[in-house]
């Protein structure tokens, strides 16, 4: 455990990750700004794509490839965790995080069944760090 929070401490002080690229995807537009602001505070040079919905999402994967992917649960049309799974169908190495200001367990165990990370709303600081060193 002491390593763990060790490198996390390096990359969160170095601003490094082991991402190059992340993909957001959430609805509203204040949470991509809000998602951005703190990954560029913890990786100022990696390069972010946003996505306002899942359809916008997969047409962005089907131009690009991602190294990670914070994907909000709660959008229209396409839920977060459907969503995770069409991402991780074209994309099995995807890392993906599932954000959210549903705490429910099921939600958390789904997530965890597909092998997603979870995240709860409003983002801090610390656990998108930990997300983008994973």
């Amino acid at each position: 455990m002491g390593v763990k929070v060790g490198l996390w401490a390096k990359c969160f002080k170095m601003g490094t990750s082991m991402y190059r690229n992340i993909l957001i995807v959430d609805d509203s537009k204040v949470s991509r700004m809000i998602i951005k602001k703190i990954i560029l505070e913890v990786v100022p040079d990696i390069e972010i794509s946003e996505a306002a919905c899942g359809d916008e999402a997969l047409d962005q994967m089907a131009d690009n490839t991602f190294e990670a992917a914070i994907v909000d649960f709660h959008m229209p049309g396409i839920d977060g965790l459907a969503l995770a799974g069409k991402l991780k169908e074209l994309q099995p190495s995807l890392a993906i995080t599932m954000m959210t200001a549903n705490i429910q367990h099921e939600i958390e165990e789904r997530a965890t069944a597909l092998g997603v990370g979870y995240l709860t709303k409003p983002p801090r600081k610390d656990d998108i760090a930990a997300f983008l060193e994973s």
